[in-house]
């Protein structure tokens, strides 16, 4: 599927702006075992070193670089030691924000999708940060493609943008810091959302006596 590139001004602009945005507009990896797009349906916005929910609120490294560079470049991180999840790049080069692509339809591709999770429902195919990039197939061999230039293999393109009316925001998924901020948005209604999960902190179990 193809269609015309968002612009790289798109994305250079304060996160909470470009969240919304990208609900309705479409992305795409060409991957070994087959093309799949995805209709954005769900998002978190994250405002780096401003943000105590970020990657990169304690500054750079290794792990984080990506988000310090220019706007429209992806972010894809290993999470929990079994999952990969991706953020596009967003604000002018160096701020470090990022918005996090946490569900999508799929639109174009579906068999491929369904042969990296052939378990899913078609509903759940990409219902989910980890398994839009499962999906997709992203990984981390994707971290740090420009997905705004033309005959790349990841992809951003323009598709029909959410009736703002059905854009709906609220507390992000799962996070310790800031977690009352108000920075998830997703279309109100959209089968492929998932659903809310509040932070969670981890409990240490007790040492065998």
């Amino acid at each position: 599927m193809s269609g015309a590139l968002l612009p790289r001004e798109f994305f250079d602009r304060p996160v909470q702006e470009v969240a919304p945005a990208l609900l309705g507009h479409r992305i795409t990896h060409r991957a070994p075992g087959g093309d799949v797009t995805a209709r954005i349906t769900e998002v978190e916005a994250y405002a780096g070193p401003l943000d105590p929910a970020s990657h990169a609120y304690r500054g750079r490294t290794p792990r984080n670089a990506v988000m310090f560079g220019p706007p429209g470049f992806a972010y894809v991180y290993f999470t929990y030691g079994m999952h990969f999840c991706m953020n596009l790049v967003c604000g002018p080069d160096g701020l470090s924000s990022a918005v996090l692509l946490r569900a999508g339809e799929i639109i174009a591709g579906e068999e491929a999708a369904r042969a990296r999770r052939p378990r899913s429902t078609v509903r759940d195919l990409a219902r989910g940060p980890a398994r839009l990039c499962q999906a997709l197939g992203v990984a981390r061999e994707q971290n740090g493609l420009d997905v705004c230039s033309a005959g790349g293999p990841l992809t951003v393109h323009v598709g029909e943008p959410a009736d703002p009316a059905l854009i709906r925001c609220g507390p992000r998924t799962g996070v310790n810091g800031a977690k009352e901020v108000p920075w998830r948005f997703w279309i109100d209604g959209d089968p492929s959302v998932s659903p809310y999960r509040a932070h969670v902190p981890r409990q240490r179990r007790n040492p065998v006596r």
